[in-house]
């Protein structure tokens, strides 16, 4: 975070709450008196970004940490992350499409709020069922990172179950398989290596060094982009040369080409139009 970007207040007696995660400096703590520069987060009394950041991917897969943060500070059972181009998740969001039960039960212990596709991914054939025909069409809404609420529920069937648990997650996977509409996929059009090689690289779009979005694959070998430092988000094919980041589908991020490789991008929203050219 940019000191720019912080408000420093000097001679305070109050205490900060401090936040942090596994290689996440603690901003500050309840065992300090008063707070020196760079202590109170810019947008105080906000919950500072990298805790909120820090327990969202922390519940994809490692539950101490969730534990600690969540213990240290309860509100974080709601927090919700941007990951970039409004692909919001929230730290349940992740738990339930990665089938994390044991995360996802703590959680909403502390607090956290359970959607559909939380109780997609637990089996909750009765719950889902009656929320689609309270709100009929829900069932084609995508969760985080676009993925389906069919997904969501066939998920928890690459974890340990017991055959009880077993027997209800595939009552409500094939209740979502009849609708027809539960698992629609974004358009996705089909990309050669040769034509990826063409788009991966860096692009600048600021002076700063971390103003670049880096274009390359992600471990699925899909073309991905992202701000340089941070997660890639995957980007999906809709035209020649133009993609939709994954999670994200009214974004389109559409490169230039010149010869055999692109030379720059733009990102284009409703609000915006980025130009990044290629270095």
């Amino acid at each position: 975070m940019k000191n720019s970007r912080r408000t420093f207040i000097k001679g305070s007696t109050l205490g900060v709450i401090g936040l942090s995660s596994p290689g996440i400096a603690l901003s500050s703590g309840f065992a300090r008196s008063g707070f020196q520069d760079n202590d109170l987060f810019y947008r105080y009394p906000a919950i500072d970004d990298e805790g909120v950041k820090g327990v969202v991917s922390a519940a994809h897969s490692r539950f101490d940490e969730v534990k600690e943060m969540v213990e240290r500070r309860p509100e974080l059972a709601n927090a919700s992350w941007d990951w970039g181009f409004g692909d919001f998740e929230t730290a349940l969001g992740a738990a339930s499409h990665m089938a994390r039960v044991d995360i996802a039960n703590f959680l909403m212990e502390k607090g956290a709020r359970p959607d559909i596709f939380t109780f997609a991914m637990l089996g909750q054939y009765d719950i889902v069922k009656g929320m689609i025909e309270v709100s009929p069409g829900i069932q084609r809404i995508s969760g985080p990172h676009g993925i389906t609420l069919l997904q969501h529920a066939k998920n928890r069937l690459r974890r340990q179950t017991t055959p009880t648990e077993k027997s209800r997650s595939e009552k409500l996977i094939s209740y979502l398989e009849r609708l027809g509409d539960a698992d629609l996929a974004p358009v996705n059009l089909e990309i050669s290596e040769e034509e990826r090689q063409m788009f991966m690289g860096d692009y600048r779009f600021g002076q700063d060094s971390d103003e670049i979005f880096v274009v390359d694959l992600n471990m699925r070998k899909m073309l991905q982009i992202g701000r340089k430092g941070e997660f890639g988000k995957p980007l999906n094919r809709i035209g020649e040369a133009e993609f939709s980041p994954g999670g994200a589908p009214s974004v389109t991020v559409k490169f230039e080409l010149k010869g055999d490789r692109a030379s720059a991008l733009r990102i284009i929203t409703q609000q915006s139009n980025i130009s990044a050219k290629r270095i």
